[in-house]
Formats: structure tokens, C-alpha cells, sequence
């Protein structure tokens, strides 16, 4: 997958108020059955069908979405990324259902973009024609398997992850586990901490409301303290400040604030790339 994610400009005015609603926050058990794509006979489960109308039904898995019940992340200290790159990210070629486990029940669908970007998710998880995937709904670290039979996804290899230490204030680019770039940011403040644990870009939007940020990449996660803000879901987002005196400091709503120059280099990272906040 090529590191340069496409450009993903929004050409209208309610594309430029959804991105306001967003970040409006930031301102102030086999071993046939593992990661390694065993199959066994979960992963050979057929997934149950469901009508288009069936389909439609389920709760859309986005930024504003909130599954209730959903399977959390198994692993959501796991760093795993930042050693070896992102891995496998799914794209869904159409709205498909995501179920509680192989061959389980449909609990929401997944839809082809996400805000006015594409979709691409994480896989945590293969097996057999289904895949563990990270969801972009609250609650954070909410989860779910698709069936990725039938022609339904299209998948890739993402190299590159991203590696938050909030007590240091740092954030890092790396490339199949090498640092590529690193850089002092802000965080979230004690009131509204940015939430720990690994999220992903979801997707990439060109600012047309506030001058505080050309470009913010939403993300995952969502504030824990802020259920909702400004008439949005709390996203926690990526993006630049007018000035510096952010730079190591905790004084945000949640979102990380980063420099221009690392902001440059964010963008070019492949949606669906892993953003891991210890």
C-alpha cells in the first residue's frame, strides 16, 4: 500500500460542518484458530445471510455510532505495530454486516467510507474468510469479525504504525518497526485525557471551518470525558495549533495536538494505520 494516502478534499460546506461537529472537542481459543490464519472450523463458519433491508437495519460502525455490546479489543495494550507495521488493513467494497464472532450474529454493518474518506480498518485477527477487525464506534476498543469471502473486501499491507508515549509527550512514525520521524506534541489534559490504547486513522479531512489546522485526521477513539461536544461524538482527532505553546503539554481535549511538520508527514500515512497511545 502506498504510503501517500490519495487526496480526500471535501468540496462542500456540510462536509466542512460535519468536520466542525468532530473535533469540536479539540479545542480547548485453538491454536488453529490464531492470527496466523488457521482455519478451523469457526474460521470455515459461513456467515448468516441477511437481506438488503435485514442489512440496512444494523447500526452503521462509524465515528458517530455507538455498539453497545460490541467484542472489545482483546489486546489493547498490545504494541505489536510499532515493532512490525500496521499489517493487514480491510477495505469493504460495499456495506457489510460485522458479527460478534465467525459465523455469529450481525450486530452492525460497515460502511464503504467513513466521513467523506474510504474505509480501512485494521485486522487484529484472520481466520480462515473472516478477519477480527477494530471498529471506529464507541465504545473505544470496540470490535467485530467480517466475512471477507465472496469478493466482499479488498485488503493490503500497511508498513507504517504510529506510537504515542504521552508521559513523554512524543509521537512517532515507524516503518516496519523504524523510526522515521519523531516529534513533542500535546495531549489531552487531566480533565479530558486522551484515551490510552491502540486506534486508527480513519480518515483525512481538509479544514474548511477553522484556520487552526489545513488537515485533521480523525481517529478511532473517542474522549471519555466528553460523551459529546459542540453537537458531536468526541472523536479524537489529529491536528496542528495556531501556535507552539501546545508543544509538551496536556492542556487539549483529548485530541493530540502536533506540529505542522509532523502534520506533513502524518497525512501521507495509508488510512487504517494503527495509532498506538501508551
Amino acid at each position: 500500500m502506498e504510503r501517500r494516502s490519495k487526496t480526500r478534499a471535501l468540496s462542500s460546506l456540510a462536509a466542512a460542518a460535519l468536520l466542525a461537529l468532530l473535533v469540536s472537542a479539540c479545542g480547548g481459543g485453538d491454536a488453529s484458530d490464531d492470527a496466523s490464519g488457521g482455519g478451523g472450523q469457526a474460521g470455515n463458519a459461513q456467515p448468516v445471510a441477511l437481506t438488503q433491508e435485514q442489512l440496512g437495519e444494523l447500526p452503521d460502525a462509524t465515528t458517530f455510532g455507538n455498539l453497545k455490546g460490541a467484542p472489545t479489543d482483546p489486546s489493547p495494550d498490545d504494541t505489536s505495530a510499532s515493532e512490525n507495521g500496521t499489517g493487514t488493513v480491510l477495505h469493504p467494497k460495499q456495506a457489510i454486516a460485522v458479527y460478534d464472532e465467525p459465523g455469529g450474529d450481525p450486530f452492525a454493518k460497515l460502511p464503504r467510507k467513513q466521513i467523506s474518506s474510504p474505509t480501512w480498518v485494521p485486522v487484529i485477527e484472520e481466520r480462515g474468510d473472516w478477519a477480527h477487525i477494530l471498529l471506529p464506534a464507541r465504545p473505544n476498543g470496540a470490535s467485530g469479525w467480517v466475512y471477507t469471502g465472496q469478493d466482499a473486501v479488498e485488503t493490503a499491507t500497511n508498513d507504517f504504525s504510529v506510537l504515542v508515549h504521552r508521559d513523554d509527550f512524543s509521537l512517532e512514525i515507524r516503518e516496519k518497526g523504524e523510526k522515521v520521524g519523531e516529534w513533542t506534541i500535546g495531549i489531552g489534559s487531566d480533565e479530558h485525557p486522551t484515551p490510552k490504547g491502540r486506534a486508527y486513522i480513519i480518515a483525512s479531512i481538509e479544514e474548511q471551518v477553522n484556520d487552526y489546522s489545513p488537515i485533521v485526521l480523525p481517529l478511532s477513539s473517542h474522549s471519555d470525558s466528553h460523551e459529546t461536544f459542540g453537537g458531536g461524538p468526541g472523536t479524537v482527532g489529529i491536528h496542528t495549533w495556531p501556535d507552539d505553546s501546545f508543544v509538551g503539554k496536556a492542556n487539549s481535549d483529548g485530541c493530540l495536538r502536533v506540529t505542522k511538520e509532523a502534520l506533513d508527514e502524518l497525512v501521507k500515512l495509508p488510512l487504517g494505520t494503527m495509532v498506538e497511545i501508551v
